[in-house]
């Protein structure tokens, strides 16, 4: 289906543009970002389909040994999956799918940006795996993976889901430990300046400048001690999650938001809350810690068992580290979005 809504609504607006336009189809889990891991320099990158496409390109992206250079490289979003988290930040709100494709192809044409941020989140001895959204651990989305096993229940499925799994042992705690740094200041951004390159005899003269001078002495930097701060977790549900669900280019602080919601829930609660969190899954409850970090570490007690949701895409829970790299990808987005961002409350 996702593929004959492409070739039918987008391809032939990439294809009238006069793009050069490449279409690779992925046929298994995994292959997008084996893909951008292989892919040679391009123009720009389109990705058509859901979260988990999205997460697949980006980490075979930032895994890449010259990443630095090719995440400078725009991207374009087509949403085209089940989930399709990033398409709010970037797209105005429609409910016709053809004419939400529609309007994200058409942006990608009319070239307008937005840089948003990453998480880099990395196991003990897995390679790190790159989110836009968050890292979601805890009751409220183990419920809501199952949602769609009572699908014969129509309207009724994701009250069932969360209904359901009240029966397991309650309540439903997940246990461990936080440590984490504040926000780091945002610089100011640079524009890109492409110098001209200087002309041969004054190349030749730097070379054997440098070639002839005594190495400088390096002068040893006094690094400043990281003040960690530390709590021990309790919780039914913990979302580390970035701020590109509510784009703000005028803050002057980069970093993410980590919402530990109170473990004391009644079960009738937890249902209800659990309709609001199929809705948005990373609103933060009355009554929860909501912390402010640039970094963070998770550490699991031994033996726990259970999975997390890393951009809706599920993960063996383990102790990670996870790092902001603020304003890492740039995205092609819809230039009505633009103002909101810039008027966004800090």
């Amino acid at each position: 289906k996702a593929g004959n809504l492409f070739e039918k609504n987008a391809a032939p607006i990439l294809h009238l543009s006069g793009l050069d336009v490449t279409v690779v189809k992925t046929d298994y889990e995994g292959q997008a970002k084996k893909l951008l891991e292989l892919m040679e320099n391009t123009d720009l990158i389109i990705i058509a389909g859901g979260d988990g496409t999205v997460q697949e390109v980006i980490t075979g992206l930032l895994r890449r040994a010259d990443e630095a250079v090719f995440s400078k490289t725009p991207i374009g979003f087509i949403p085209l999956g089940k989930t399709c988290t990033l398409s709010h930040t970037l797209y105005p709100e429609s409910t016709n799918q053809v004419q939400l494709i529609t309007n994200a192809t058409l942006a990608i044409l009319k070239g307008e940006t937005v840089q948003l941020d990453v998480l880099q989140i990395k196991g003990e001895k897995e390679q790190p795996v790159f989110a836009v959204t968050g890292l979601r651990w805890g009751s409220y989305r183990d419920a809501g993976v199952k949602v769609s096993k009572y699908w014969y229940l129509g309207p009724l499925k994701t009250k069932a889901a969360h209904f359901f799994s009240t029966f397991k042992e309650w309540p439903q705690k997940r246990q461990g430990a936080l440590m984490y740094l504040g926000p780091t200041e945002r610089p100011p951004e640079e524009p890109e300046e492409k110098s001209s390159r200087p002309p041969l005899y004054v190349r030749i003269y730097r070379r054997l400048r440098l070639y002839w001078s005594s190495p400088p002495k390096e002068i040893p930097q006094e690094v400043a001690p990281e003040d960690w701060e530390e709590l021990k977790l309790s919780t039914i549900e913990l979302t580390i999650a970035t701020r590109n669900r509510q784009l703000d280019l005028t803050r002057t602080e980069d970093f993410m938001d980590i919402c530990i919601e109170a473990d004391a829930v009644s079960k009738g609660q937890f249902v209800n809350r659990g309709s609001q969190k199929m809705r948005d899954p990373h609103t933060c409850p009355e009554g929860s810690q909501c912390i402010q970090a640039s970094r963070c570490i998770l550490q699991l007690p031994e033996g726990t068992e259970g999975s997390f949701g890393i951009d809706n895409e599920e993960h063996e829970a383990m102790p990670v580290e996870v790092k902001l790299l603020p304003r890492k990808l740039r995205f092609f987005c819809d230039p009505s979005m633009r103002g909101p961002m810039l008027r966004a409350a800090v």
